[in-house]
């Protein structure tokens, strides 16, 4: 009768050893939080989830929550540890609190088996890992920047990888690890789009990368109808619900457009009719029309680190983005584009981000003579003290906290109206990770933000500037006031004497200075030459 029993037990390991589903349901218990201690019954997609474990080197899961999972993985890292000699499991979580759960349902699955189904001893059981006697370890610990560096992994699994600190850089730490055969398990309800997690799961789904893509949401579950889903989400919020039920990137995250608002953006994306410049940077949809006018705004980077320069060519009667560019390019040639794109849109208002590098760009098309320069009157106070006027015209548009806060609150109205309609797959894939943190809309880690940023310069001057937006008809000297002025189109014989502005566009000249006409008469319009503006 031994004898009988012994033998069946050796096939029972054998068939456990082999069938990891078959091991779970015949043997392995889990902690439920109400009923107790009771048989891991897995359920179909459980079951699914499994045989891609054993199929696929990498796996990346999106699921809904409370789907036991993250319970499937730790049964799966028992089974390894337990069935298979000198295997190293590291498990990474978001926080300590989590790594402790995880190892306890390692420990509840280890105590729940018969003794004559451990055939290694458990060798030491701490805190945060388990060791056996075949060399096998299952070990979980929480983010860091050097989590996991040093070992070479069987398995790796990160819980709730989007929400893991710095999930980009443990990443590229962690991937040399698996250099020799090992495998990954890496599984996250989602949050917002952008970031490690999102990338390797969209380029799974799009069959971009080595990772088997596993999607979860909440009525894979054969125990919850649509009643359920009804009652869970009375107690959520709109992003709640996209991520804890519906897998959701966009509407999960905090993005600075709604999903459906970056939804449509996408679905009005298209190719263009020409790309010229460098690397083929300028895209063109439309060209230019004689009878149109155009607006063309930028934001301006070094040429040489992580930002891009970019600009946009808005058709401000048509509402829309006819052109854009986005590249690394130095000052001085970017200024040369920019000169080549306005003339080429007849002459366009043209208005570069006034910052360091900006500065640069704005004495370069000084230089080369570009006909329409956006300027706008501004409060010095160093002008009052040098000059006793406190208004300067300032080239360009002046990025500050205030300023930046405005232009993007009209940017998000804009888009959101779909009041000027854009094509560009280049700013739909920046507005995706383009996120509030905190009280700032900002771009997410690794992702960009120089898009945006130039279409924001853009539809604020397309709405405040006068004669530019149609729906701005009736002007008066009052708004003249506050907005631009072209000094560079203006002959020299209208301005002071004493006058550099040709060559320092932010040298203080007051807004009524008694110029001399081309008679030599004091002009009596302080205004006159901004009357182009009118046209």
């Amino acid at each position: 009768m031994a004898i009988a029993n012994k033998q069946r037990q050796v096939k029972e390991i054998v068939r456990c050893g082999k069938d990891p589903k078959y091991f779970f349901n015949k043997y392995v218990k889990i902690q439920h939080p109400t009923k107790g201690l009771i048989p891991f019954a897995t359920f179909p997609f459980q079951d699914n989830c499994v045989d891609d474990f054993v199929q696929h080197r990498f796996n990346v899961i999106l699921k809904s929550r409370q789907l036991g999972i993250s319970t499937l993985s730790a049964a799966y890292a028992v089974w390894l540890a337990i069935f298979y000699k000198d295997k190293n499991i590291l498990v990474i979580a978001t926080k300590l609190s989590v790594a402790m759960n995880f190892i306890k349902k390692v420990k509840v699955a280890i105590k729940g088996l018969p003794p004559w189904l451990i055939l290694p001893e458990l060798t030491s059981n701490n805190k945060q890992s388990v060791e056996f006697s075949n060399g096998s370890s299952i070990k979980a610990i929480p983010t860091s920047d050097d989590a996991g560096r040093s070992e070479a992994l069987t398995l790796l699994i990160v819980d709730e990888a989007a929400f893991v600190r710095n999930f980009d850089e443990l990443w590229m730490g962690l991937y040399p690890t698996l250099s020799t055969g090992g495998r990954a398990i890496v599984l996250s309800t989602p949050n917002g789009v952008g970031g490690r997690y999102y990338d390797l799961y969209m380029k799974a789904d799009a069959g971009e990368n080595e990772f088997n893509p596993i999607k979860l949401p909440w009525d894979v579950h054969p125990e919850r109808e649509d009643e359920w889903f009804e009652n869970e989400c009375k107690n959520l919020t709109p992003k709640q619900i996209a991520q804890e039920l519906l897998c959701d990137f966009a509407a999960s995250g905090d993005t600075f457009l709604q999903a459906e608002h970056i939804e449509s953006i996408r679905q009005r994306i298209r190719n263009p009719l020409e790309k010229w410049g460098p690397e083929n940077g300028v895209w063109v949809w439309k060209y230019a029309l004689s009878e149109h006018k155009y607006i063309i705004s930028a934001d301006v980077a070094r040429g040489d680190a992580g930002d891009y320069s970019a600009f946009h060519v808005i058709d401000t009667n048509d509402s829309e983005v006819v052109a854009e560019y986005k590249g690394k390019i130095p000052p001085d040639q970017f200024a040369m584009l920019l000169n080549e794109a306005g003339m080429r849109y007849g002459k366009a208002l043209l208005c570069p981000e006034n910052n360091t590098y900006g500065y640069a760009v704005i004495m370069k098309l000084i230089e080369l003579g570009y006909p329409n320069l956006y300027y706008k009157k501004e409060r010095d106070k160093y002008a009052a003290m040098y000059s006793g006027e406190s208004n300067i015209h300032k080239a360009g548009f002046t990025t500050s906290g205030t300023s930046r806060a405005q232009i993007l609150t009209k940017l998000e109205e804009v888009l959101r109206n779909a009041h000027v309609k854009t094509y560009s797959d280049r700013l739909y894939n920046e507005l995706k990770t383009f996120i509030w943190k905190g009280n700032k809309a900002q771009a997410q880690k690794g992702g960009n933000d120089d898009l945006v940023m130039s279409l924001a310069i853009g539809v604020w001057l397309y709405d405040t500037t006068p004669g530019m937006n149609k729906s701005a008809v009736d002007i008066n000297q009052a708004m003249l006031n506050a907005f631009a002025v072209n000094r560079n189109s203006v002959k020299s014989s209208t301005l002071p004497k004493d006058s550099q502005f040709a060559v320092n566009p932010f040298r203080p000249i007051a807004m009524g200075s008694e110029a001399p006409s081309k008679n030599g008469a004091k002009e009596d319009d302080p205004y006159a030459d901004l009357k182009w503006l009118l046209d």
